[in-house]
């Protein structure tokens, strides 16, 4: 097919998905969180949850299990996690009846040749991030349309104008932010109300959690996520993009 072609088709399906997109934002703009949940699995095509299973992820683990325990559910073991991540992730699947969890991981050839000590984040964290969480995850993507994600307006100030659906710029698939209005205190309601397993590490001052030997322990009156990437110029791990680059603390979104 001629370039031109090519290039006119993709700026047709672009078009599509946007329109899809805005029609969807239209639609469920005033809905809870949980028809989002229900409306996305139903309406927006072959979507997968994407989850961390970290100090939060459980409501959104839940709102999946109670509209399907089949919804795929993608886990990123970066292989620097937490112990107690891993047995968080372990409890919580088998305590929700998850049915279709996929525990995604690098290539075992490229760890062993970009980062065979495990010291890649020492002189490049950007690039143990791609490593070990974006590159993973863009090719477990591949066989979907979509992914839902637990970001929240309240997380940081590149998050502060999320809607419940956007179109992902450069890969032509929809991402859904069930919780993007949510405030702390609705996180911890809808955890209380539901009798939902906490991940053990909140108790010890760990209000957001990544890998291990990038996340420490937050003192009162911080920022929920300034143990992640502390004293670094850094607030994504990079699976998440705005205007199709990762943002940096102080640039304008």
């Amino acid at each position: 097919m001629p370039l031109d072609l090519i290039q006119t088709e993709l700026g047709r399906e672009r078009r599509e998905l946007t329109e899809k997109v805005e029609a969807l934002n239209a639609r469920f703009r005033h809905h809870s969180a949980h028809d989002v949940m229900h409306g996305a699995l139903e309406e927006a095509g072959n979507l997968a949850l994407v989850s961390s299973f970290g100090a939060e992820s459980v409501v959104l683990l839940h709102m999946a299990a109670v509209v399907d325990k089949a919804t795929p559910v993608l886990f990123i073991d970066t292989m620097m996690l937490f112990t107690e991540t891993l047995e968080y992730q372990h409890e919580v699947s088998e305590r929700l009846g998850l049915k279709n969890v996929h525990i995604i991981r690098a290539d075992d050839e490229d760890i062993q040749r970009e980062d065979p000590y495990g010291a890649l984040r020492l002189r490049d964290m950007d690039a143990c991030c791609n490593l070990r969480k974006t590159f993973p995850l863009q090719r477990a993507l591949a066989g979907y349309e979509g992914w839902i994600t637990g970001r929240k307006r309240f997380q940081s100030g590149t998050r502060a104008t999320l809607e419940f659906f956007e179109v992902e710029d450069g890969t032509g698939r929809i991402k859904v932010n069930p919780l993007a209005h949510w405030a702390p205190q609705d996180v911890r309601a809808y955890m209380e109300e539901n009798r939902l397993p906490r991940h053990p590490l909140v108790a010890k001052g760990y209000p957001s959690i990544g890998c291990a030997p990038c996340t420490s322990p937050v003192k009162d009156g911080e920022d929920p996520r300034a143990g992640r990437w502390r004293d670094q110029n850094k607030e994504e791990c990079g699976i998440h993009f705005v205007d199709g680059k990762m943002v940096r603390s102080g640039e304008k979104t």
